[in-house]
């Protein structure tokens, strides 16, 4: 993108989402994929519901930052690619938001974060609390899917020359 000046926090909030974001996919998928013991699948759930619980916030200052960040860009200064480019950005954003909404609204029991707070069920609707779930899961795999392209097209540009991981290094 043109401007490619990032914060330090905007930096930290990438690479936290980064590996927040690929731990709760990898685990959860992993979990629900293969066979595995129910004491692993309890001990996944409850460290992703706790982890995903914590990271909200800072999700939501990332989002805030991003939004700032770009709100004096002109678009339509921009190539079709760039353009695109930002809309992937901005889609796994919205996906990633879509996803914790849903974990947290499709949950039927009392949140449990990390044994230190404990948050009521939001839902008690049993009819909603499947259908979220069944939100949450396309929403997964479309956030599965984002998260790929955003590494695959990370390492095609590092190959061809274009540095794009400087962009968020904080050794500049």
């Amino acid at each position: 993108m043109r401007n490619s000046s990032y914060s330090g926090w905007q930096k930290f909030l990438h690479w936290l989402s980064a590996v927040i974001i690929i731990w709760a996919l990898g685990s959860g998928f992993y979990v629900s994929l293969f066979e595995t013991s129910l004491v692993l699948k309890e001990w996944v759930a409850f460290v992703n519901v706790s982890l995903t619980t914590v990271f909200l916030p800072f999700f939501a200052l990332r989002v805030f930052l991003h939004w700032r960040h770009g709100r004096h860009e002109n678009t339509q200064q921009y190539s079709p690619v760039e353009l695109f480019v930002l809309f992937m950005h901005r889609l796994i954003y919205l996906v990633t938001g879509v996803v914790m909404v849903t974990g947290f609204l499709m949950m039927d029991r009392a949140i449990n974060v990390f044994d230190v707070l404990l948050i009521p069920q939001p839902l008690t609707n049993a009819y909603l609390i499947v259908l979220f779930f069944k939100i949450h899961i396309v929403a997964c795999v479309l956030l599965a899917l984002l998260v790929a392209l955003h590494v695959a097209a990370v390492i095609k540009h590092e190959a061809s020359g274009r540095r794009v991981l400087k962009l968020m290094s904080f050794r500049r």
